[in-house]
């Protein structure tokens, strides 16, 4: 099988695309095609192995730049092993098999051996403290565990409050009742995957980041990794060309890492890089793309901020894309210039991934705005009641039901579940905007608008302007208490090295915010901090900058 034969979009279809109204051809002309017996271990892996077995799937760079290429042959010989391993420990259809690794092959072997084993992959972060951990695992009920030496102990420390947890693997360090990863693969004896695992199976569950409460279990079935595809071969530009090449910093305990890049690259046979950063080096970050020619990569928007900072460039690619926060038109600029390619802007959510886009090569870029629907996704902006609203009003983001990367539900929370939808449509407790053409202009969670003076204001455009300056690493704007104006706009702000802090700086900011987004957006006050509080997956924690300032009032 060639990666041209598992495209969505024909070339034909791709080329009408760059004509006039294209993108709205492309919407009409799509449909969803699922094989009922689709899964990601065989998608991924199985099937490169058995028709080209020494393509090269994974190049691992170890922290020392060693340099390690697994072909799909060996991908599939250790993950058949590592499932074996993980039945023989008691792991059953249906189980949690937790995967607190960072990017390298042994991650993505326990994703294939657990899925192998009809068994669910739960990704982690490998920053988690022990109560963030400690919930994740009680609270999914994890059967088994593949670590690394660094989180060997933390696991073991939680280990007898996990009465589920049967079974620890460990790539380096592991002592009994601990098991090392290697030696398991080595000593069990390859099995076929479960029979009768299919596109509707559980697959994969993903914890939110916690922005808006305690973390929810998102599960999600095998046919999410098809979901993603039309995102994937339009704002990477017609993925996969001949020579690509992928990476991202991101973790892939993120389904921004994991499913905006890895997977995907894995299932088209693009060679996928992984080298862990224990920190985002900008410096290094660009010598890595150059040196192993990486050509598409999936870059947070904190991660492009702190390039830009760095003042790296230029990094040569093919393809960008980013997602997680608002960009801006300046940041937006800066990557086209530094690239040498438009940076496309990505939408979703854990729930359903990858709903909106802004592809440049297939649509007028609107600076501003997230883009519009990808074919496969009905995306509109509802009221509290659950109707959609009239281009050019406010209103919650909400994807209709049927879309590949739909969730199956929270776990073990029918409740939540339920609020999640308004009749067909999925709720995102995002704000945005749609004008008349279809482009979404995202304005901020619904917990994150401002009151003030009347106005309701969305600290995205304040953010996007204030990052704009040149001393301005990365921005937060907030509302706080405010006797007069209910609440009033206060703006946070991480300077660049060098810059010099003084009043006239603070009143340059808030005068750039009232000439270029509007006076009654103009933040009352800016204070300046070390870093931004952010969820592990690079999201600013806006309530935490409320909470914070708020107790020193």
């Amino acid at each position: 099988m060639t990666a041209p034969g598992r495209r969505l979009f024909t070339a034909a279809a791709l080329a009408d695309a760059q004509k006039p109204g294209g993108w709205a051809r492309l919407r009409a002309a799509f449909r969803w095609s699922i094989p009922p017996g689709f899964t990601i271990p065989d998608a991924c892996c199985d099937s490169w192995a058995r028709a080209q077995p020494g393509r090269v799937a994974l190049i691992e760079v170890a922290p020392d730049g060693a340099i390690r290429d697994w072909t799909y042959a060996a991908l599939r010989e250790a993950s058949d092993r590592l499932s074996a391993a993980f039945r023989a420990a008691g792991v059953e259809r249906g189980d949690r098999v937790g995967i607190l690794l960072p990017q390298g092959a042994a991650a993505i072997l326990a994703h294939l051996a657990a899925q192998k084993a009809g068994a669910v992959a739960l990704p982690l972060f490998t920053l988690f403290g022990p109560d963030a951990l400690a919930f994740r695992l009680a609270d999914s009920g994890a059967k088994a565990i593949v670590t690394d030496a660094e989180n060997l102990g933390k696991v073991m420390d939680l280990r007898p409050d996990l009465p589920a947890l049967a079974a620890v693997y460990a790539t380096a360090g592991a002592r009994a009742p601990a098991l090392d990863l290697w030696e398991a693969i080595a000593a069990a004896r390859p099995v076929a995957p479960l029979a009768g695992v299919g596109a509707e199976d559980p697959a994969v569950m993903i914890y939110t980041s916690g922005t808006t409460g305690a973390p929810k279990g998102v599960l999600h079935a095998h046919r999410f990794l098809i979901g993603h595809l039309p995102s994937m071969e339009l704002t990477h530009e017609g993925f996969p060309q001949p020579g690509d090449r992928g990476w991202t910093p991101a973790d892939w305990a993120w389904i921004g890492g994991l499913m905006d890049m890895a997977m995907p690259c894995l299932y088209y046979g693009v060679p996928l890089v992984a080298h862990r950063m224990r920190k985002f080096d900008p410096g290094a970050a660009a010598r890595l793309i150059r040196d192993r020619g990486i050509r598409n990569v999936f870059m947070p928007p904190t991660a492009l901020k702190m390039l830009r900072a760095e003042g790296a460039g230029p990094v040569p690619l093919r393809s960008v894309s980013s997602g997680g926060e608002s960009l801006g038109a300046e940041l937006l600029d800066w990557g086209r210039a530094t690239f040498g390619c438009p940076v496309n802007e990505l939408y979703g959510q854990t729930e359903c991934n990858l709903t909106v886009t802004q592809a440049a090569g297939f649509m007028p870029v609107r600076p501003g705005t997230m883009g519009q629907a990808i074919p496969g996704f009905e995306v509109a902006l509802i009221d509290g009641a659950g109707e959609p609203v009239p281009a050019g009003t406010m209103g919650e983001i909400a994807v209709r039901r049927g879309a590949a990367t739909m969730f199956l539900r929270y776990w073990n929370q029918p409740d939540r579940t339920a609020a999640k939808f308004a009749g067909d449509w999925m709720r995102t407790g995002d704000l945005g905007v749609q004008d008349a053409e279809g482009y979404i202009s995202y304005v901020a969670r619904d917990d994150d608008i401002i009151t003030s003076a009347g106005y309701r204001i969305g600290p995205s455009e304040i953010e996007d302007c204030l990052s704009g300056d040149p001393d301005v690493a990365m921005a937060a704007v907030v509302g706080l208490p405010d006797p007069v104006r209910t609440e009033a706009v206060t703006a946070f702000v991480v300077l660049r090295p060098g810059a010099v802090w003084d009043g006239a700086a603070e009143a340059r900011l808030i005068a750039r915010v009232r000439a270029r987004v509007s006076p009654h957006a103009a933040p009352r006050a800016v204070h300046v901090v070390e870093a931004l509080p952010m969820t592990a997956t690079g999201k600013v924690l806006r309530r935490e900058l409320r909470a914070g300032r708020a107790s020193q009032t």
